[in-house]
C-alpha cells in the first residue's frame, strides 16, 4: 500500500530523488525558482525548456544550479551541424547536465552536437554532460513502429549518451541499446488528465521498465497544491523500498 501523503512530506531517498525531473514549463524565472524550491524533496532535476530559456536565457540555467539541481537544458537543437555544434558548445559552459536535440537532424548533426556540448563543459572546467537525442515527440501517436529504432541506432553512432523517448517505447530501447540513458516524459498519475500527452505511463511503470529518468511537469505543477501532487504521484515508490 502506498504511503500516505502525509508520510512522505520529507520527499523521496537520494536514489530516487536523483531520478526525477521537474520540467519548468513557465515563462517567468520567479516562478520557476519557487517552483524548484517548493518540490525540491521530490526533484533532483531542474528542466528547462524552450519556454523558461526563451524568457530567461542562461539565467535560467545558473539559477537552477545555484539551488542544487542538476540541469536538463531541453532545447530540442535541430540545425545544421555547425550551428547544432556551436550551440551544444554554450549550453555545456553553462553547467547543463543534460541537452537535448532531434535524432531527426541526423547523425553528423549529432555527433557535431556531441562533441560541442563535450568541448564547452571540458574548458569550462565542468564534469562530462550527456547529450540526449530526441526519438519521438511524445505529443505524435501516430508514428510509425519503426522510427524509434532507427533514431535510436543513430543517436548511439552518433555518440549520444541517452535518449527521449514513451514509456511505451522502453521494452524495444532496452534491448536494442541497453547502455544508453532512456527518459521518459508524460509521467502521470494512473487515470490523470494526459493532457497532450497520449501515451502517458505512471512512475512505477516506467521505473519497471527500465527508464533512467522520469520528467513530470504539468502533473504537479498545475495542481492546486504541488508539493501535495508529487507526494501523492511518488508515494508508492517509496513505500515500495520499505
Amino acid at each position: 500500500m502506498a504511503k500516505t501523503v502525509e508520510a512522505v512530506t520529507e520527499g523521496l531517498s537520494p536514489a530516487l530523488r536523483e531520478k526525477m525531473v521537474l520540467a519548468l514549463d513557465v515563462d517567468d524565472l520567479v516562478e520557476a525558482v519557487r517552483l524548484a524550491r517548493q518540490l525540491s524533496p521530490w526533484f533532483g532535476v531542474a528542466k528547462v525548456g524552450l519556454e523558461l530559456y526563451t524568457a530567461a536565457g542562461p539565467d535560467a540555467v545558473g539559477s537552477m544550479l545555484d539551488n542544487g539541481f542538476d540541469v536538463f537544458l531541453d532545447l530540442k537543437l535541430h540545425d545544421i551541424p555547425t550551428t547544432v555544434g556551436k550551440a551544444a558548445n554554450v549550453c555545456g559552459a553553462l553547467g547543463a547536465k543534460y541537452l537535448t536535440m532531434h535524432a531527426h537532424g541526423g547523425s553528423d548533426m549529432l555527433k557535431a552536437g556531441v562533441e560541442g556540448l563535450r568541448l564547452g563543459a571540458h574548458n569550462a572546467g565542468m564534469p562530462d554532460p550527456v547529450a540526449v537525442a530526441i526519438t519521438v515527440l511524445t505529443s505524435d501517436g501516430d508514428a510509425p513502429a519503426h522510427i524509434v529504432p532507427n533514431r535510436l541506432r543513430i543517436a548511439v553512432e552518433a555518440g549520444c549518451g541517452g535518449i527521449v523517448c514513451a514509456g511505451a517505447d522502453l521494452k524495444d530501447a532496452r534491448e536494442l541499446s541497453p547502455r544508453t540513458m532512456r527518459i521518459v516524459p508524460g509521467i502521470r498519475a494512473a487515470g490523470a488528465d494526459p493532457h497532450d500527452q497520449p501515451r502517458p505511463i505512471t512512475p512505477r511503470e516506467a521505473l519497471e521498465e527500465g527508464a533512467d529518468l522520469l520528467v513530470v511537469g504539468r502533473a504537479v505543477t498545475l495542481a492546486d497544491d504541488p508539493a501535495r501532487a508529487a507526494a501523492e504521484l511518488f508515494g508508492e515508490l517509496e513505500s515500495d523500498e520499505e
